[in-house]
């Protein structure tokens, strides 16, 4: 029987893994790889939809997850960032694609975590639903003549995320992962979600959250600092909080300070590999990342730790040996 996570983040720093994006990237693909046969005739073009691979694609997808594990990731995260009714609405996708989204890419990275859990036991593998912040703002009005217009409501998000949830949990998922969050409003419709969904299927599912610093100004989008964040989510009985995104490592140190002083569950990191350059790449090597979670493993901040855009199984790999040699932040839980 595999160790719950819960038990398993009590006794290690668990090592989440790296960008899907950056990974699909390299594969250099064309319209019809997103297509494949099921989707051939659709009326839009799916070239991007990186979610779509899942099912056009599974074998990418399912390679790069065993990528991330032989690096030593104990988590992957599913191919499901946007799949959600909402987002996929901009490439008329709703409907039973937006189901078969969510439970292949669990499908897939379970199959793939549990293909490496049973060559080392002692390692057990896991898989988080990943539920991104969608495409709409339910905070902020996307038109500066109407700032009352909303694009999405928090009944819509809900429902979208409530979709989302019945593919991911069916698909086998240990943990779902609300991530990359620049709208709390839009977090608390998918912690939301997740509480309905638990009640109505007698399921305690844990749940992580991370949200997303926008800029050098520490708030998130909606205008929150870190404390203001973690103040907002707290009342959700969390595996973890953390941070992820917009931001690297050494950029990221005094905000996950801030959690880790104040938090009184897990927190996580999975920063990106540096600042974006001049043509947009993320060029910070994986030696020069792990340096900066090092210190983050010193200080005793996390519990647990990935990447997030322009990192690679490379840069898993580094933080993944580092990770064996530190124990986990410690904490009150109230």
């Amino acid at each position: 029987m595999k160790q719950n996570i819960k038990e398993a983040v009590k006794q290690r720093i668990l090592v989440l893994d790296g960008a899907m994006g950056t990974m699909i990237q390299r594969h250099k693909l064309e319209e019809e790889d997103f297509r494949g046969e099921r989707f051939k005739d659709h009326h839009k073009s799916l070239k991007g939809n990186n979610d779509l691979l899942s099912l056009t694609h599974p074998d990418i997808i399912a390679d790069i997850h065993k990528e991330y594990f032989t690096a030593g990731a104990d988590i992957a995260e599913t191919n499901t960032f946007s799949s959600t009714s909402i987002a996929q609405a901009d490439y008329d996708l709703t409907g039973q694609v937006i189901y078969d989204l969510n439970y292949e890419s669990a499908r897939i990275a379970k199959k793939a975590a549990d293909e490496f859990t049973l060559l080392t036991p002692e390692k057990p593998r896991y898989v988080a639903g990943s539920m991104g912040p969608t495409n709409r703002t339910a905070s902020l009005s996307p038109d500066v003549n109407d700032p009352g217009f909303r694009a999405v409501t928090f009944n819509q998000l809900v429902a979208a995320y409530k979709e989302q949830i019945q593919g991911l949990v069916d698909g086998g998922v240990d943990v779902l992962l609300v991530e990359t969050i620049f709208d709390t409003l839009n977090a608390k419709a998918a912690l939301f979600a997740i509480q309905v969904f638990n009640d109505e299927n007698n399921l305690n599912i844990p749940v992580m959250v991370s949200g997303t610093i926008t800029d050098a100004s520490g708030r998130t989008l909606s205008g929150q600092t870190t404390e203001a964040f973690l103040i907002s989510m707290e009342h959700v009985d969390l595996l973890s909080i953390g941070l992820n995104c917009a931001l690297g490592a050494e950029q990221l140190r005094p905000y996950l300070q801030v959690l880790s002083q104040r938090a009184h569950f897990c927190t996580s990191a999975h920063p990106n590999a540096g600042l974006p350059n001049e043509f947009g790449e993320y060029d910070q090597s994986p030696r020069d990342m792990a340096a900066h979670i090092k210190s983050f493993m010193e200080e005793g901040l996390l519990n647990i730790v990935g990447g997030c855009c322009g990192t690679t199984p490379a840069h898993i790999s580094a933080i993944a040996q580092l990770a064996k040699d530190y124990q986990p932040r410690q904490f009150q839980n109230l």
